[in-house]
């Protein structure tokens, strides 16, 4: 029998499957499904920061500010309806969660700035929240704004939310910094207990015969857990923090390839979304099968067997790698 535990953001869980924020954890009972299935803990879906920064009435104001002018906006910013749980819903979301199951809730604030982020992660601690992952969507489109800039907003968010908490806290970090290697290290040292690697921005799409610009939300494929992979190899061993790898995973050895390269947990969404919650049972069974019959006898032994500092050949997450691959595609 393999030894499944693993240990992320100092939270000892039973394996390394964890649900990642989604819709689905808007719901205790599916919560509770979770667990039944042999979810090692739950990301709550995310709280946004508009949502702390007015009410109902205040927020669709600042939303469809402007959209008077453009006929095309006016489907394209979220009604208040939109929101299925407001800041206060949320905090008892989470005392009832506490409640129902007996797995670590990861609470989740979703947002670009420091003002309004403060208050209510002391208030998700309070509730019961184990955990905090900051999601910190920010799509810089101002051309005067540098990668430094960038940089600090999401380091000052980290400072801000750790002074005033004590349960420890995750950043959900994308792939676009221009060294992600340093920006991990950054974060690290400034108190970060863990990072989510990566975070899946979602594309607009416009629609050809409407003419509008609309919102597309395709799930993830498996092969887009490659670029988790590559930076987690990278960094296992190099930053102090616990690493989270989400995007991409759908089965048991998508999640057996992020342990090798150093993740302590992996991330499941759209498989769940997809297929249903009793796939969490299907990727835990899977992962112990492949360790069985590769005689791993427990998480911590394979974590980070084949990271960047472990692996035969380290370049093959670098730019060798790149020259390979290319090299080896097949000539006519």
């Amino acid at each position: 029998m393999v030894d499944l535990r693993t240990t992320y953001l100092g939270l000892t869980l039973k394996n390394p499957v964890v649900p990642s924020a989604s819709p689905l954890s808007e719901d205790v009972a599916n919560i509770k499904r979770m667990e039944d299935f042999g979810a090692s803990a739950v990301v709550m879906h995310s709280l946004f920061e508009e949502q702390l920064s007015h009410d109902a009435f205040a927020l669709h104001t600042h939303l469809a500010q402007g959209t008077e002018s453009f006929a095309e906006a006016l489907s394209y910013f979220p009604e208040p309806d939109d929101f299925f749980v407001g800041p206060h819903e949320y905090l008892e979301h989470i005392r009832r969660a506490k409640e129902t199951v007996d797995i670590p809730i990861i609470a989740s604030l979703n947002g670009t700035t420091v003002s309004g982020w403060i208050d209510y992660a002391k208030q998700m601690e309070e509730a019961g929240a184990d955990a905090l992952e900051c999601n910190v969507y920010y799509l810089p489109t101002d051309p005067s704004e540098t990668g430094s800039d960038v940089e600090k907003l999401y380091l000052d968010i980290l400072k801000a939310v750790k002074t005033h908490i004590t349960i420890p806290v995750a950043m959900k970090l994308s792939p676009f910094f221009s060294n992600p290697a340093a920006m991990a290290h950054n974060l690290a040292s400034a108190g970060a207990d863990g990072l989510v690697l990566f975070n899946r921005f979602y594309q607009p799409d416009i629609d050809l015969d409407t003419l509008e610009v609309k919102p597309n939300l395709v799930l993830s494929s498996p092969f887009e857990g490659r670029l988790a992979l590559r930076w987690i190899a990278i960094l296992r061993g190099k930053v102090d923090t616990s690493l989270a790898a989400t995007t991409g995973i759908h089965t048991g050895l998508d999640a057996a390839r992020m342990i090798l390269a150093g993740a302590d947990v992996a991330q499941v969404c759209s498989v769940l979304l997809q297929k249903g919650i009793d796939q969490i049972g299907t990727v835990i069974g899977e992962l112990a099968s492949w360790m069985e019959d590769h005689e791993y006898t427990s998480v911590k032994e394979m974590k980070g067997a084949l990271s960047q500092q472990s692996c035969p050949d380290p370049t093959a997450f670098e730019r060798a790698n790149y020259m390979k691959t290319l090299m080896s595609y097949p000539r006519s």
